[in-house]
């Protein structure tokens, strides 16, 4: 199963830039989308369906042109499961997950901290979520959660290591990421490729992409009894349809 990660930071922009021409040519299984800042009514989503995905489910937030999860799949999945029933997360449309007989796949999109306010949101989604796949990891053992973490959790993950004041590289979000992977979870990519310094994110500023001032924010974690299905888990930085670029995990079912 090839599965594809991608924070698109729009996805009716997204799709001006090119994204149908990637994904058929990407062609994963199934693809895990964050911040599509948009509608289901506003798309026309048989853009989708004619590119492989007629399995498509779109969980937006309640504020237009803001935040929104979604998940594309080529075979119908046995379930979907639109946010987590915890009203402070869903009214963003942070959470999505479809269920096959192997395998679950979320796509998350954790919130940023840009001010007091939202770095307080994002600590209590934090927890509210460790505490919500902690116990979905009893149902449902065999889960992927791809998505925007907007967490580095090394050194090695960000360009600058001393941006240590900055959201995205606090202390103490990186001390629950180290905790989330702890509580049974694989970060898939360093997993395989430990030494190895790749972003999923740059800011617009400072021609950042074009210098590779970058942050990696994008993660697909996959739980423990799922480690030797992992196969391959890379960066697609070749892919320039946002800031973010997406990622891709394939595991050996």
């Amino acid at each position: 199963m090839k599965i594809v990660s991608y924070n698109v930071n729009g996805i009716r922009a997204a799709l001006k830039k090119g994204f149908i021409e990637w994904l058929t040519a990407t062609d994963p299984d199934v693809i895990c989308l964050q911040e599509i800042k948009a509608m289901e009514e506003q798309l026309d989503l048989e853009v989708f369906t004619e590119a492989g995905y007629k399995f498509n489910y779109w969980f937006s937030a309640q504020k237009k042109g803001y935040s929104g999860v979604a998940i594309l799949c080529k075979t119908e999945p046995k379930h979907i499961e639109f946010g987590t029933g915890i009203e402070s997360m869903d009214f963003e449309g942070r959470n999505i997950r479809v269920d096959y007989d192997g395998v679950s796949v979320m796509s998350m999109y954790l919130p940023s901290g840009t001010n007091d306010a939202r770095l307080s949101h994002k600590f209590e989604y934090m927890n509210l979520i460790q505490e919500y796949l902690t116990e979905l990891q009893t149902e449902k053992p065999n889960l992927v959660v791809c998505g925007d973490y907007n967490i580095c959790h090394e050194e090695i993950d960000i360009h600058n290591p001393k941006m240590k004041g900055v959201s995205g590289f606090l202390p103490e979000e990186r001390e629950w990421l180290g905790a989330f992977i702890d509580s049974g979870f694989i970060d898939s990519f360093r997993y395989l490729n430990p030494e190895r310094q790749e972003y999923s994110w740059w800011s617009y500023r400072a021609n950042s992409r074009a210098n590779n001032k970058g942050w990696r924010l994008d993660y697909a974690m996959v739980s423990k009894p799922l480690q030797e299905k992992i196969k391959r888990s890379v960066i697609l930085t070749e892919a320039v349809h946002s800031d973010h670029c997406p990622i891709l995990l394939e595991l050996d079912l």
